[in-house]
């Protein structure tokens, strides 16, 4: 079964950063790096569900014309709104996911410290999603912790297993270390020196 949302609820009880984003070396790092494989300087339209309290949001937003964030916990939400307020292209939504998938089209769907919350058949249904909307020359990134989360129905191997199944696109980069993988999936397999012609 998917973690339920009173889980999350309770996670923002009280605070506003339960994760520590904004603290953490670690979590400083792992945004620079996430942003760091990204191989568009810009992007029409990112989707990034599970946006907790908008950190990666905030640094997603100047690498984009529209922004779609959500979360299923009410308080995330409410924060990730005041987070983004400087961005009129940006939209955070309460939504619970798969079912509640946004409409339109994407460039770029992040699923950062997302998918081992749910379990198999909804991280499946989930692919179905992510598949349908995005665009023909659209990329997927995932970045998920390693070591097991008690009560997370999946681990990072199992998640970014399923995924690289699932995707039928290349891998474009791949970042893993003992704490976390990193990898970004893409159905434009042209690089970043061949795009600016020096290859």
């Amino acid at each position: 079964m998917s973690v339920a949302t009173p889980y999350f609820d309770q996670l923002f009880a009280g605070n506003d950063d339960p994760w520590a984003f904004r603290q953490r070396w670690y979590e400083q790092r792992k945004r620079a790096l996430t942003l760091a494989a990204l191989t568009r300087p810009r992007y029409a339209s990112i989707f990034e569900p599970g946006c907790a309290n908008g950190e990666l949001s905030a640094e997603l937003a100047p690498r984009c014309d529209r922004l779609v964030c959500c979360d299923t916990a009410s308080a995330a939400v409410a924060l990730a709104q005041t987070r983004l307020l400087g961005f009129a292209h940006a939209e955070v939504q309460q939504s619970r996911l798969p079912e509640q998938w946004p409409t339109g089209s994407f460039e770029l769907i992040v699923l950062s410290e997302l998918c081992y919350y749910l379990d198999a058949d909804d991280l499946h249904r989930l692919v179905d999603c992510a598949l349908g909307a995005l665009t023909e020359d659209g990329q997927l990134l995932a970045c998920h912790w390693r070591p097991r989360i008690e009560g997370c129905p999946q681990t990072a191997e199992q998640v970014h297993a399923l995924l690289q199944q699932r995707l039928n696109m290349p891998p474009v980069v791949q970042h893993h270390e003992s704490d976390f993988l990193l990898d970004l999936w893409s159905r434009d397999r042209t690089s970043v020196a061949t795009l600016e012609g020096l290859r």
